[in-house]
């Protein structure tokens, strides 16, 4: 495989056959109840928490840094009316209004990036909420599109037989000083949701991470 001679970036196979390694929307797929979301223009996912420096008197600059929140997942989907289904009914719910909902559901996204189904991303959107739907009627254009905004509790990705997504990509980006720490496994059990896990934070001898070495 040819490489960027600074970067690294992937350019082609080690043969000199063209290489597309750039991730396209064209391979996702948005499922709910394993029923496809069609239609859908666009969908975006947030991931955010707090960060709370931590200062002291006599000292000017930041001593330490550390989360004060849980993280929170909130996107939102834009989509075509389309097939007489209208946004919530598309992401498999017996209803229209947000009013109506009484149970959080699922999103799943498939990434297909890879041909092997063994590399097939799985990311679950857990028990989500939806906040928002709105619409517009419109004499200028008469292609009718639903908003929906919504809250989530928890995201995961992983590949099948439950493995990390994160395998160090076509560049095989791997530190096993880092993974193969307690703090690399807890790093990851949390990101593919492995344990009930929702969070890292929980994880006792936070205060010892690097002691046997440097963490990253």
């Amino acid at each position: 495989m040819a490489n960027a001679i600074n970067t690294s970036s992937t350019l082609d196979w080690t043969s000199g056959v063209n290489k597309t390694s750039t991730a396209v929307s064209t391979n996702i797929i948005i499922t709910v109840n394993d029923i496809a979301v069609g239609a859908v223009q666009s969908l975006q996912v947030r991931e955010e928490r707090g960060i709370k420096p931590i200062d002291e008197v006599g000292t000017d600059g930041h001593i330490d840094s550390v989360p004060n929140t849980s993280t929170n997942i909130s996107g939102s989907c834009s989509r075509i009316r389309f097939d007489r289904l209208r946004v919530a009914e598309a992401f498999s719910r017996s209803f229209i209004h947000v009013a109506s909902q009484i149970y959080p559901f699922d999103i799943v996204i498939l990434d297909r990036q890879k041909r092997s189904d063994a590399q097939e991303i799985s990311t679950v959107i857990k028990n989500v909420w939806i906040q928002s739907i709105e619409y517009t009627y419109s004499a200028s254009d008469w292609i009718i599109t639903d908003n929906m905004s919504w809250m989530a509790e928890n995201i995961f990705s992983f590949i099948p037989g439950n493995k990390n997504v994160a395998q160090g990509g076509e560049r095989q980006i791997v530190n096993p000083s880092v993974w193969n720490t307690t703090a690399g496994t807890i790093e990851r059990a949390v990101d593919r949701g492995a344990d009930g896990r929702r969070g890292s934070l929980d994880a006792g001898g936070l205060i010892d991470i690097g002691v046997n070495g440097d963490l990253f």
